[in-house]
């Protein structure tokens, strides 16, 4: 009876403890008699699809709807089955997980901390969902993976590029396989002096949340290593619509290029506006005036039309990339929606298979076999480190990559792209300039821009 009455101890102090982070309970956290939460005892397993279908990260949330619908049939053996017939290893079998059948639920984040939270939270109490997965943004990401590891679910994050997610607020419960601000900084600043030399001085306008703050703070460093001088860097509230306030400034700085740390439609808007207001055609300091955008996507192009011509930036994925994995994908996408996928959907199908090839790896649904899954003892070729260890896999649209098991963060190549001069087609607005290889972009654990943060251990709510 002594160690019944620990377990139930030890569950009711961890109970307490989550009441206290604020999270409101269903029965299943005070009780010890199931292994873990959200155990599914049908015939089918629920995941959470928690997107932003309103704000200014709606279109991406749209695409990564799509992509999770198109994961699911997949999954359940429905459709030409995508990656599941070039992912390596690959441990599922196309007709379901474990067993079950997948079914699922979706929520709004509103690109909003609190709403994303709130949906989360909702689909783990009233749906059962085994898992979360989603967001466009990095606030919503860091948010969402600390409850569920407060509740004892698996977050598989979606876009998020601050370093922040996998930096400070990582948790033992969370995964990302988008790659980071300092990767972003790393592929371009050898493109940038390359292209526009060293004596440069760089004006940043910065989205004000995480994301924001660590992409400054990444191609801040990078291109001051490269001798250029930063002129100002100036904070923009998200989803602010008109720029103008912001951009009027620059013109009179002694900037020669400016960096807009934005995305979504936000992006959008400021580049639009710094076009409107002249900046491409000035010349200051003896130069052309050059805009970058650090973090791009084919979506992005597409708001900004004609504007984009020209300017580098960096991505995850394209699905103009010729490789096994990005033809399959790319044809199943478009055969279903008839367009092709943006990186934003990419990153979401292949967090969707890569936890249900884990799950079928474990055999169990369990969040800490989930998590053993991923910290195997593999390593990236190319990599002389004691941290170069995880769960590696190809054939998902990035070439080799791993799963890093000291913070859950994936090592792939990054790809630097350019807005295209000559489209072929609405799809077709970005080139890619370079793809660089992982060890350009690999840093340890310890890095100061990533220190501070404990994962901790993993969590299976029961």
């Amino acid at each position: 009876m002594s160690g019944l009455k620990d377990i139930n101890r030890r569950t009711l102090l961890k109970s307490t403890a989550a009441v206290g982070a604020g999270l409101a309970l269903p029965t299943i956290f005070t009780s010890a008699a199931r292994a873990y939460l959200n155990e599914p005892k049908g015939s089918t397993v629920t995941f959470g699809f928690n997107v932003p279908q309103t704000g200014p990260y709606a279109d991406e949330g749209a695409d990564e709807l799509r992509a999770y619908q198109l994961a699911v049939e997949h999954l359940n053996g429905e459709g030409d089955g995508g990656m599941l017939n070039t992912m390596k290893p690959l441990a599922l079998k196309g007709n379901g997980v474990l067993g079950k059948k997948v079914a699922f639920v979706t929520g709004d984040t509103q690109t909003k901390s609190d709403a994303a939270r709130a949906s989360a939270k909702r689909m783990i109490e009233k749906d059962g969902a085994i898992m979360i997965t989603g967001g466009s943004s990095s606030g919503v990401a860091v948010a969402v993976q600390s409850l569920c590891q407060e509740a004892g679910v698996i977050f598989m994050a979606g876009l998020t590029h601050s370093n922040d997610t996998t930096g400070k607020d990582k948790r033992a419960n969370g995964f990302r396989h988008f790659f980071d601000a300092y990767m972003s900084a790393a592929a371009l600043a050898p493109v940038l002096k390359s292209e526009y030399g060293t004596d440069r001085t760089a004006y940043h306008l910065t989205a004000d949340y995480t994301w924001g703050w660590t992409q400054e703070e990444s191609i801040k460093a990078a291109t001051e290593n490269l001798g250029w001088n930063t002129a100002a860097t100036v904070r923009t509230p998200l989803g602010a619509g008109d720029f103008s306030q912001y951009i009027t400034p620059v013109l009179n700085s002694g900037a020669d290029v400016l960096i807009l740390n934005h995305y979504g439609r936000d992006m959008v808007n400021s580049l639009t506006q710094a076009v409107q207001f002249g900046l491409r055609d000035k010349q200051v300091n003896g130069k052309n005036f050059e805009v970058v955008v650090p973090l791009y996507s084919e979506l992005m192009a597409q708001g900004a039309g004609e504007n984009v011509k020209g300017i580098l930036g960096s991505a995850n994925w394209d699905w103009k990339l010729q490789n096994e994995g990005t033809q399959a994908f790319t044809k199943s996408f478009g055969q279903k929606y008839g367009q092709p996928p943006s990186q934003a959907a990419q990153t979401c199908y292949v967090q969707a298979l890569l936890y249900a090839d884990a799950a079928e790896r474990a055999g169990t649904f369990e969040p800490c076999g989930i998590v053993a899954a991923f910290e195997g003892d593999d390593s990236l070729e190319g990599i002389d480190s004691e941290s170069n260890k995880g769960f590696k896999f190809t054939g998902m649209g990035n070439g080799e990559t791993l799963y890093r098991a000291a913070d859950h963060q994936c090592f792939k190549p990054v790809l630097v792209v350019r807005g295209k001069d000559a489209p072929e087609n609405e799809f077709d607005l970005l080139e890619v300039v370079e793809e660089v290889p992982a060890k350009e972009v690999w840093y340890e654990p310890d890095n100061p821009m990533f220190a501070g943060g404990d994962l901790g251990q993993c969590n299976n709510g029961a």
